[in-house]
């Protein structure tokens, strides 16, 4: 078993197809983006150094949501999930320049991909426990708690990310 990138990768795209599905059965609208480094012009690479979102999630009468989707796990010993700086400034540059809403969706097969946690980039920012440096890679990460994300199961809608950000805001 190929417990590398491959294994990673394969996760990754497991967790897209699956949220894909999720789109399909609450007949969301959307647009799977091409991963292809030449489908982008020169310029877009210069602003996301070609890192770009998975889908673009159309809602009516509102606009584009742009996501992410990462196959991720709870860090066991601080109970917190990780989040790359480096891509994670990214997206925050991409999201101001072009005024986008830029969300990560993540998911694993703990939770047999039945429950989405959602945060928008710039929560990450704001949310996430300072940088730290993961002994195993050495690279720039940002800890963000379960309770800072909005959770959405498999039988739930767009409805339910909507009610929660104004819920949330009441607090």
């Amino acid at each position: 078993m190929d417990t590398g990138i491959g294994e990673y990768k394969r996760k990754s795209n497991e967790a897209e197809l699956r949220f894909k599905d999720w789109l399909d059965k609450h007949s969301i609208p959307y647009m799977y983006i091409q991963q292809d480094i030449e489908t982008f012009s020169s310029v877009f690479k210069k602003y996301s150094s070609g890192k770009r979102p998975d889908f673009m999630v159309l809602v009516p009468h509102f606009g584009l949501i742009f996501i992410d989707v990462k196959y991720k796990k709870l860090n066991k010993e601080y109970k917190t999930f990780p989040f790359d700086s480096d891509e994670v400034k990214k997206y925050s540059r991409l999201q101001r320049e072009f005024n986008l809403h830029i969300w990560f969706v993540l998911s694993n097969e703990e939770y047999d991909y039945k429950t989405w946690f959602w945060i928008p980039v710039s929560k990450i920012l704001e949310e996430g426990v300072p940088k730290y440096v993961s002994k195993k890679s050495q690279m720039d990460f940002f800890a963000v708690p379960p309770t800072k994300f909005i959770q959405i199961s498999i039988d739930n809608s767009l409805d339910r990310l909507f009610s929660n950000l104004f819920t949330e805001r009441k607090k």
